[in-house]
C-alpha cells in the first residue's frame, strides 16, 4: 500500500469531519481543523491562541481529561460529555479521545466527535419503527373495529324506534360515540397507505407561502410570522400536498404551544446544511439531507416527560388531543427519506426537517459515475506498488 505522503496529511486533518485540536501545556490551542472552526463557529486565525478553557463551560470535565492525560502519559476516552459554550442555547453533549502529543512536552491532542447528529439518527429509526407500528394498527383497526361498530351503531338505531323517551337518550349516545370511534379509525387510515409516493419538483417556499396564508386566515390570525429564507435553495423532491401537510400540522401546533399570547411569533425557516447523510433499508448508497425547513415559535415549549416520544402515536398533552397529528409528519417525513427533529427550550421550540433535493435523472446518472471513478481512483491508490526485480 502506497504510503500518504506528509504533505496530504494536513488536507487528510482538515477533511475529517470530527473536531481535532492541539493543546499547548498552558492549555492554549496551537492548532485546529476545519471541523473545530465550525463546531465553535469561530474562525481558525482567531481559535488557534485561544485558551480551550475559555471555549467550554466553567469546571468542563473535558480540562480534567486533558490533565489527566499528562498525568499518565496515555491516551483516555470519555463518553457523552456536554460541551454547550457559554451562553449558547442548548445542549451539545461530545465523546471525547485526550492523547498525549508527540515530540511536545505537555501537549495533548483532543479529538471531539459531536453525539448529537448521531443521536438524532438514533431516535429517528426509533420514529420510523413507531410509523410502522401504528400503519400495522390502522390497518388492523380498519378491519376489526369498524365492521362491528356499524353493527352495534344499527343496533342502536333499532332500538330508538321501540324504547320510550328516557332510554332514547341512550340509544343517541351509543349512535354518537360509535361515531365518534369511526373518525377516529378513519384519521388512522392515512397511516396504513402503502401506495407509492409520487415525487416531483417542489419549490419549499411556494408551499410555506401556502401554509402561512392558510394558517393567517384561521388559527394563527393573531400570531406574527417571521421568515429567513434561502432565496438560492434547490427544489425538493417531494409530494407537494404531503409537505402542506406536514407543515400545516407543525404551525398549528406551534400557535396551539403559543395560546392567546400576545406577542406569539412563529419563523419559518430555510437553509442548505450539506454534510448529513443516512442510509435506509433498501438503499443502495446514503442519501444526502442537505435541505433544512425549521418551524420555531415562542410558545411554552415541549415538557420533557414527553420529548422522546413526542413523535410517537397517542402522545399529546392536549386535553382534546388524539396525539396523531405529529405522528403523521414523522411518517411523511420518513415516506420521503428524510428526518423530523425537535429541539424545545423555554420560548424557543425549533422543529427541524432535513430532506433530499430534487434531482432529475440525467443528474442522478452523473453522480453515479462520480461516485463510480471516486471508487476506481482509490481502489488504483490502494493498489501494491510493483515489486523491483533484482538481476
Amino acid at each position: 500500500m502506497r504510503v500518504i505522503a506528509d504533505d496530504n496529511r494536513a488536507c487528510i486533518l482538515e477533511a475529517l469531519p470530527n473536531v481535532i485540536l492541539a493543546i499547548r501545556p498552558d492549555g492554549v490551542i496551537v492548532d485546529a481543523n476545519a471541523a473545530a472552526e465550525s463546531f465553535f463557529e469561530i474562525g481558525k486565525p482567531i481559535l488557534i491562541g485561544q485558551e480551550l478553557s475559555r471555549l467550554v463551560p466553567f469546571g468542563s470535565p473535558i480540562l480534567a481529561l486533558i490533565e489527566q492525560v499528562r498525568e499518565r502519559g496515555s491516551a483516555i476516552n470519555e463518553y457523552r460529555i456536554d460541551l454547550g459554550r457559554p451562553g449558547a442555547e442548548g445542549e451539545r453533549r461530545v465523546d471525547v479521545h485526550c492523547a498525549p502529543l508527540p515530540d511536545s512536552e505537555g501537549g495533548v491532542l483532543v479529538v471531539l466527535q459531536e453525539r448529537t447528529i448521531a443521536d438524532k439518527i438514533d431516535r429517528q429509526l426509533t420514529h420510523r419503527g413507531a410509523a410502522r407500528t401504528v400503519s400495522g394498527l390502522a390497518a388492523m383497526l380498519a378491519h376489526e373495529i369498524k365492521n362491528p361498530l356499524s353493527g352495534i351503531r344499527g343496533a342502536a338505531q333499532l332500538l330508538e324506534s321501540s324504547v320510550g323517551d328516557a332510554d332514547r337518550a341512550l340509544t343517541r349516545l351509543i349512535c354518537e360515540e360509535t361515531d365518534r370511534i369511526v373518525r377516529l379509525v378513519d384519521r388512522m387510515e392515512v397511516f396504513s397507505d402503502s401506495r407509492p409516493l409520487e415525487r416531483e419538483k417542489v419549490n419549499i417556499h411556494v408551499v410555506l407561502d401556502h401554509v402561512k396564508r392558510v394558517a393567517r386566515s384561521g388559527f394563527a390570525r393573531h400570531i406574527r410570522f417571521i421568515e429567513n429564507y434561502d432565496p438560492s435553495l434547490p427544489p425538493v423532491a417531494a409530494n407537494r400536498d404531503q409537505l402542506v401537510q406536514v407543515f400545516l400540522n407543525l404551525v398549528k401546533n406551534a400557535a396551539e404551544a403559543i395560546g392567546d399570547s400576545i406577542d406569539g411569533e412563529i419563523e419559518l425557516s430555510t437553509a442548505f446544511r450539506p454534510g448529513v447523510s443516512l442510509r435506509t433499508a433498501g438503499d443502495k448508497r446514503p442519501v444526502g439531507l442537505p435541505l433544512e425547513f425549521c418551524v420555531r415559535d415562542n410558545g411554552r415549549g415541549v415538557p420533557e416527560d414527553i420529548a422522546a416520544h413526542l413523535f410517537d402515536p397517542f402522545v399529546t398533552t392536549k386535553t382534546s388531543g388524539t396525539g396523531l397529528g405529529l405522528a403523521l409528519v414523522a411518517k411523511i417525513v420518513n415516506d420521503h427519506g428524510g428526518i423530523v427533529e425537535c429541539e424545545s427550550h423555554p420560548r424557543r421550540t425549533t422543529f427541524r426537517i432535513l430532506m433530499p433535493m430534487y434531482r432529475n435523472k440525467d443528474e442522478e446518472k452523473r453522480a453515479d459515475e462520480r461516485r463510480a471513478r471516486r471508487h476506481h481512483s482509490a481502489a488504483e491508490e490502494t493498489e501494491p506498488a510493483p515489486t523491483e526485480r533484482r538481476s
